[in-house]
């Protein structure tokens, strides 16, 4: 994949200079031909990619399986109920009833996602049962998969491929979201293999190289469907490398015909468009202040790309990131004081000025995520300003574009969007930090390694804090029907996430706004850090029963309005995650009598 020519005036890059793809006419593009790339040698001596994928494989398994236990989480519980309804009716995966806003809701008006990841856990439910672990560990392979293709990809694009992989794996965005049976790592791993198949499909012309990535690009639409930005980005890599239109472009159509029949069947299954239903869904519930979402965006994706903002000292100079810092700095005070309004918030419900109560630990981890924001979309930017090639053409609109969708497009600002940026922004570090520093002394590679291992650790605590936080809502569940197992009346449940599946699990009921069947003498658990309450009947009075506080030690957390942390959404804060005394989560048990 040679690059296209250099502008006047430009330095020729290192890529240009060396690069492992370049082949003679007689030798293929394939990855079993490939000669070992510099970038697979670590400290010393000579080391394969062999040793790379092995590294990366041990590192991966390493830092998920002791979350395997973790209980089910924020929409994990949605993917369960599909996955068991797709036992019963293959071709019927959302042809079922769920409580999961304050109603009765169908499942096809529930769901905003194409049922792929559905499939995949009907198909772990049948062969390995439906327990925690069992999906847990199933959901390993994707996260094993987009890994490897990462390092498998950078190798394209830089000669330190271990360091992008690592950079990927290493961060709490990956970690965490690698930890749920939801569809976001899954949807990430088939969008790395069809970008692989595509650049080593396209030129010299491998047919079922590319009909292999449209049918990656197809199942990518069909886990989420922000897959099909992929048509777009692969289009726009194609003619820029190509300079022209070709028989290429047939191939992107697979995708186009999977998501059309998709809708087909969908619309004749439930009546509607699903995807209309999600943009619907999208444009309807954006909570936060529109000149809010970039600063909340930059706040996520520096967070969740920890790896990127670690590496900076050795990728930026003091001059730029005293620049970024004050900035940053600014922009995080102006959240605290309340001079920037962040928009329609969980903790505005509860208290005035949500952020002010612990506005040091607050405001000096939303400076340090904006700056890493920045420094994420710089990368981007100033590798195509630089080589003005195709590569830095897909990873730059790979990044720049995923962040665009996250504050403009989507329904709120969380994790789960910025997710795909993540291995783009881990390639266009190693890129950065190759045309920085050209030679690779030990100080140098320590400092490396010190960043990643800084990044890892704080990776792994923020996923061992959101398994917690997880674990604390099936902790809850079965406190309370411990507290009611001896009493008369029926056990009521508000509230959604991991805390249904448990109160179901253990024969509890949702309260239905639209028909409340609540009786004297009936309890109702509420939680006070979840969503969608459904209320209570006007002509019932409610007295508390029993008060769970359930501590957190873990000193970090995922979902606190007090420490304005909301990975799963901005609602709850700018923060994806945030370090310090995270409080307890509080449930109460209520009981109900006629009004007097």
């Amino acid at each position: 994949m040679a690059d296209l020519p250099n502008p006047p005036g430009k330095v020729p890059s290192f890529k240009r200079l060396w690069n492992p793809t370049l082949t003679s006419k007689s030798t293929t593009l394939g990855w079993a031909t490939r000669a070992p790339s510099l970038g697979d040698i670590p400290l010393v001596g000579r080391w394969s990619s062999a040793y790379s994928y092995a590294l990366l494989g041990v590192l991966t398994v390493a830092c998920l399986l002791p979350f395997s236990g973790r209980a089910f989480h924020i929409d994990d519980p949605l993917f369960v109920f599909a996955a068991r309804q797709i036992t019963q009716h293959p071709l019927d995966p959302y042809g079922f009833n769920v409580i999961w806003y304050e109603s009765l809701d169908r499942m096809a008006d529930v769901t905003m996602n194409p049922p792929l990841a559905c499939y995949y856990g009907a198909a772990v439910g049948r062969i390995a049962g439906w327990s925690e672990r069992a999906f847990h560990l199933a959901f390993l392979v994707p996260a094993l998969a987009l890994i490897f293709g990462t390092y498998r990809l950078a190798k394209h694009f830089t000669r330190r491929p271990l360091l992008a992989g690592l950079a990927t794996v290493l961060t709490p965005g990956i970690l965490v979201s690698a930890c749920s049976v939801m569809c976001d790592t899954m949807i990430v791993a088939l969008w790395v293999w069809a970008v692989i198949l595509w650049i080593e499909g396209i030129e010299p012309r491998k047919a079922w190289y590319l009909a292999g990535s449209g049918a990656l690009i197809a199942a990518a639409v069909l886990t989420k469907y922000f897959g099909a930005a992929l048509i777009l980005l692969l289009a726009a890599y194609s003619l820029a490398r190509l300079r022209r239109f070709g028989s290429w472009m047939w191939y992107l159509l697979i995708p186009v015909g999977a998501l059309v029949g998709y809708e087909l069947w969908a619309h004749a299954l439930y009546g509607q468009s699903l995807l209309a239903s999600a943009a619907h869904f999208a444009g309807k519930n954006k909570g936060l202040a529109r000149w809010s979402r970039p600063l909340v965006g930059l706040s996520f994706t520096g967070g969740c790309t920890l790896s990127v903002l670690a590496l900076c000292p050795l990728m930026w100079s003091r001059k730029v990131q005293g620049i970024v810092t004050a900035a940053s700095v600014l922009a995080a005070s102006a959240f605290i004081l309340g001079w920037i309004k962040v928009g329609k918030q969980f903790a505005d419900e509860l208290t005035p000025h949500p952020l002010f109560g612990h506005w040091e630990l607050i405001g000096s981890q939303l400076a340090l995520f904006i700056a890493g924001g920045v420094f994420t979309l710089a990368l981007a930017i100033t590798d195509y300003w630089k080589k003005r090639d195709p590569d830095s053409l897909l990873l730059g609109l790979w990044v720049v574009g995923t962040f665009f969708f996250t504050i403009r497009l989507n329904w709120t600002v969380n994790a789960r969007s910025v997710l795909p940026l993540i291995p783009a922004a881990a390639i266009l570090a190693a890129r950065r930090l190759e045309t920085m520093h050209r030679a690779w002394t030990r100080s140098l590679k320590l400092q490396v390694a010190g960043a990643l291992i800084v990044s890892g650790v704080l990776s792994i605590w923020v996923a061992a804090a959101d398994m917690h936080l997880a674990n604390l809502g099936r902790e809850a569940a079965q406190s309370v029907r411990g507290r009611t197992s001896r009493e008369v009346g029926t056990l009521w449940y508000e509230g959604h996430w991991g805390f249904q599946y448990y109160m179901e699990q253990l024969g509890a009921l949702p309260v239905d706004e639209e028909n409340f069947q609540i009786r004297p003498g009936d309890f109702v658990a509420l939680p006070e850090n979840n969503a969608r309450f459904a209320g209570f009947p006007p002509d019932m009075s409610f007295q508390t029963e029993a008060v769970f506080d359930l501590p957190n030690s873990s000193w970090a957390t995922t979902l606190s309005w007090q420490l304005g942390a909301g990975f799963y959404s901005s609602y709850w804060g700018p923060l994806p995650f945030a370090f310090g005394p995270a409080p307890p989560e509080h449930y109460v048990l209520l009981r109900a009598s006629p009004v007097r």
